[in-house]
């Protein structure tokens, strides 16, 4: 009786796969691209998993939380959490071959994950390309023979502004000691004065900064054409995208390992604070 039960579950679910198939075999949209090989989807795959929170906000989470003890709530997060989602949603996109929204027409009841999803794309991919047309703008600003960041010789700079890597750096601390002026180094107030242009506060929206204007178009327009032709030419673009951002990282890390004060550095980071773990904010982070 127990094999026969069995049999008719094993048999309905069968049922079921093959409707969603047939449904999806069916349906009346255009057939959709696929990747021209296996390399294309593994590296589209790596690409995703690696970005700009690892260059820049990782290490920031490790220095802020206790050196390697973040490691141990960074691990747990990416077993339970990061990777079994990560491998639903590669394996739910391939089974089904939908978009992120009607891939869920497997299951109804949570069609919402998918809207939910989209909309956080949406917002991330507002955001990140900021970030991507100040990238642009820097790369362009450091086609000159004297960074404009490193010294400060420059229009936008202040009297408060100091070079501790200058001539007469001594001299000059001196004064910010006597006078007890708050010292600011020439990349931040390049940063806040150059190419953000701060106003004095919300009540003060400021004119456009068009050389950023023009970057966030250019990037807008690069993304525009990375994805145009779908899986086709993205299956392409990742053989930079993927690699590059390793290639970035391993040269970071030969370059912060000869840096003075690079093995106090490494120091700290195999010598973890575990008291930073019972504080609240490791979790959120």
């Amino acid at each position: 009786m127990k094999d026969n039960n069995t049999k008719n579950c094993q048999n309905d679910a069968q049922k079921k796969v093959d409707t969603i198939v047939t449904l999806n075999q069916c349906s009346p949209t255009q057939e959709r691209e696929s990747w021209t090989g296996r390399f294309d989807f593994l590296l589209s795959c790596v690409g995703f998993a690696v970005g700009l929170g690892n260059v820049w906000r990782f290490p920031y989470l490790c220095y802020k939380n206790g050196g390697g003890a973040f490691l141990i709530p960074y691990a747990i997060c990416l077993v339970c959490g990061g990777v079994p989602v990560f491998f639903l949603e590669i394996s739910l996109g391939q089974f089904m071959q939908q978009g992120g929204i009607t891939a869920w027409s497997i299951c109804p009841i949570f069609k919402g994950i998918g809207i939910g999803t989209t909309v956080v794309c949406f917002l991330l991919n507002i955001y990140y390309i900021i970030i991507l047309a100040w990238a642009l703008y820097f790369f362009g600003m450091s086609f000159t023979t004297l960074l404009p960041w490193s010294h400060c010789g420059n229009p936008w700079n202040t009297e408060r502004c100091f070079n501790p890597f200058s001539d007469g750096n001594e001299t000059a601390l001196s004064v910010f000691n006597k006078t007890g002026m708050k010292a600011v180094d020439p990349a931040e107030e390049f940063w806040y004065n150059k190419v953000l242009q701060i106003s004095g506060g919300i009540h003060e929206p400021g004119k456009l900064r068009w050389e950023l204007v023009l970057c966030l178009l250019a990037v807008w327009i690069i993304c525009y054409f990375c994805i145009w032709k779908g899986v086709k030419s993205t299956g392409k673009v990742v053989y930079f995208t993927a690699t590059f951002p390793y290639v970035i990282l391993f040269i970071l890390l030969i370059r912060g390992a000869t840096l003075d004060g690079a093995k106090d550095g490494i120091i700290y980071y195999l010598k973890p604070d575990f008291n930073k773990l019972l504080t609240a904010q490791v979790n959120p982070n």
